[in-house]
């Protein structure tokens, strides 16, 4: 079964998850494409760990614009709204920890299963369902892409 998958643009690979984890935590690699961001959001179940390993990211959280590069990190509490954006116009790639476990579940539920991180699918990701599915792993929409912190 792939454990890769593309949620709204990004392609995101599931490489540990609360089966291998007894639900610690989930390890998920992102590739972002340039200027893609997240909508302002937060956590309620769980905290995030990112760890740039190629291009550039740009967090915002707090009323702060924080800039990582590869090799480094940053750790968001949770219930903390905030906002990442790939801010290379290369590429962005990122692990992500989410702890206890939660996030895997949702890509796996609302992702579209592809291996190929350089052709996203023709079908979009089912934005009910990520709603509805959003709410049991604690993951709150605050804005659309643009709003800030």
């Amino acid at each position: 079964m792939s454990q890769a998958f593309w949620l709204f643009g990004t392609h995101l690979s599931i490489l540990a998850d609360e089966h291998q984890t007894n639900s610690a935590y989930d390890l998920i690699e992102g590739q972002f494409p340039a200027n893609m961001e997240t909508p302002l959001h937060m956590h309620t179940k769980y905290a995030e760990q990112i760890y740039v390993l190629e291009g550039e990211f740009t967090v915002y959280m707090n009323k702060e614009k924080i800039t990582l590069t590869p090799g480094e990190h940053l750790f968001i509490l949770p219930n903390t709204p905030h906002v990442v954006a790939a801010s290379s116009s290369k590429v962005n790639r990122a692990l992500t920890v989410a702890s206890p476990s939660g996030f895997a579940k949702l890509i796996r539920s609302v992702g579209i299963s592809g291996e190929d991180a350089t052709q996203p699918p023709d079908t979009p990701n089912d934005m009910g369902l990520f709603i509805e599915l959003s709410k049991e792993t604690g993951d709150v929409i605050l804005g659309s892409p643009g709003a800030r912190p």
